[in-house]
């Protein structure tokens, strides 16, 4: 359900994106609205999301396991009454400081005045999100700690409804894009709050934050909130970077959002969307020592389950990057140089795309045996190698080593979380899941020849936008049709049970 509800909101997010595209390019407006919707979304992941998924699931989930009902809705809504003091306090500060927010992670921006003056205006007036989108990821999590995942999952879908529409009424300019995101968060909330009040919770004002599980959660979430901290900083990394146009090309900050907006389409549909609903799961089995086994048996299902879809996905967008750009947000704004750019980089982010899937259901591992600092450390590692890499490859590569440095950093994070899990739970199949992998990869190679071959006989990009998208998706129909003959050949369980579901 929360695939489907994911599909959905990706869907949507790529006609908000083509919107955005062929309205602004990878020009001043786009540019601005990257760096801008950025910085209520870091605070989102450390306040929000991050803290919900690392700390008060796994709490959450222990409440309600021991059956204590009415001590789990106490401490929803103190949660909430200080979750709400906080959200307040970081929208403030981030309205008054938005220049300075600016200049830290879009250095290159201060040598453009217009730019510079354009993106401050805009975060000022979407920084408000941050309260409203804290709030619904806080909603979701107490839903999904009750096992009621539907509307949180498609709660996203209304922010980009909102920002289509607010876009296209408005045009170019800054009026439709902070209106958009604004709306579209009230909605996020106002969706979840009718199925909190059926599920059982009251919300009252209250000053009293003393609750036996605050403390617990506390502790849980201090290094929760480095490890998103780190985990924000190594996104904005390549912004920081790709802002510095003399170096990389003009466009980078917009090519990089674009092309990483592809990247998250399979990871959100399937990696996001897995890790989420397997988390409750994991925290329940990691209470019990006795479902240890279980407990390794979800984690090996979760890595086999990503390696199945994210592989072939990367060799997809290997062979197809320039048709899948041009297809989907080619017109207007967005030129030539534009489609060059985002390709580009959606070449190399594809690189470590099964890395990044993976490293979600292992954190989220760790997140159940309440190991967050674990994490947070690998986080922080992966965070300086990327800053070293992109240092290294933007000279030679420009915007794509931002991307390369990005997956190869990725890649890096994943085995280490990898090792340390299987040291840590022990009995990992490290054999089987090698020969799951290798099996995937041959798979994936012979439906990469199936999409070359199909996207070879196809007119050349410049042909109108209908036939471009009509090719592109029988390229990608021909490809999974392929990948999943190729993966029933070499025996692997994942297609059997892919077509059993679609019987």
């Amino acid at each position: 359900m929360i695939g489907i509800a994911t599909l959905v909101s990706r869907i949507l997010g790529f006609i908000r994106d083509i919107v955005i595209a062929q309205l602004f390019g990878v020009y001043l407006y786009a540019q601005a609205f990257v760096i801008a919707f950025k910085l209520p979304n870091l605070f989102r992941d450390l306040v929000g999301e991050g803290a919900v998924n690392a700390a008060i699931i796994p709490v959450f989930s222990e409440y309600l396991a021991k059956d204590k009902k009415v001590e789990f809705w106490e401490l929803c809504n103190i949660l909430m009454n200080l979750l709400l003091v906080i959200l307040a306090g970081i929208t403030v500060f981030g309205i008054v400081f938005s220049p300075v927010l600016v200049r830290l992670i879009a250095p290159g921006f201060a040598n453009d005045p217009a730019q510079f003056a354009v993106t401050v205006k805009l975060n000022r007036l979407i920084f408000p999100y941050i309260l409203l989108i804290g709030l619904a990821a806080y909603s979701m999590g107490i839903l999904n700690s009750l096992r009621h995942f539907t509307i949180p999952a498609f709660a996203p879908c209304l922010l980009n409804i909102s920002i289509i529409i607010c876009a296209l009424i408005w045009g170019e300019g800054v009026k439709g894009l902070a209106s958009g995101v604004l709306i579209g968060g009230v909605l996020q909330l106002a969706i979840q709050l009718p199925m909190l009040y059926k599920k059982g919770f009251r919300f009252s004002f209250t000053n009293k934050f003393k609750h036996p599980a605050i403390t617990k959660i506390g502790k849980l979430m201090t290094p929760r909130l480095f490890s998103s901290a780190i985990y924000q900083l190594n996104n904005f990394v390549d912004t920081i970077f790709g802002s510095l146009s003399f170096i990389v090309g003009n466009g980078a900050v917009a090519a990089l959002y674009f092309s990483y907006r592809l990247i998250q389409f399979p990871l959100g549909i399937f990696g996001n969307s897995l890790s989420q609903a397997i988390l409750p799961t994991l925290s329940l089995q990691a209470v019990d020592p006795e479902e240890r086994q279980k407990f390794k048996d979800t984690l090996d299902f979760g890595l086999r389950s990503i390696i199945f879809v994210m592989v072939p996905s990367t060799f997809g967008f290997l062979v197809l990057a320039k048709p899948i750009v041009s297809g989907l947000f080619m017109g207007g704004r967005f030129d030539s140089y534009s489609v060059d750019a985002t390709a580009g980089a959606l070449f190399f982010y594809s690189i470590g795309l099964f890395a990044y899937g993976a490293t979600k259901i292992l954190q989220n591992a760790f997140f159940a045996l309440k190991d967050t600092l674990t994490p947070a450390r690998i986080s922080a590692v992966v965070l300086a190698l990327n800053i070293f890499l992109n240092t290294m490859l933007m000279f030679p590569m420009k915007l794509t080593g931002l991307a390369l440095a990005t997956s190869i950093s990725g890649i890096i994070g994943f085995f280490i979380l990898f090792y340390l899990i299987d040291k840590k739970v022990g009995g990992i199949e490290i054999k089987s899941l090698t020969l799951f992998f290798s099996k995937v990869f041959l798979a994936s190679c012979g439906m990469a020849a199936v999409c070359w071959w199909v996207s070879r006989i196809n007119p050349p990009l410049s042909v109108h936008v209908v036939t471009r998208i009509f090719n592109l998706m029988l390229t990608v129909f021909c490809g999974i049709v392929s990948y999943l003959g190729f993966s029933l050949l070499l025996g692997l369980d994942q297609a059997r049970n892919f077509l059993r579901l679609n019987k």
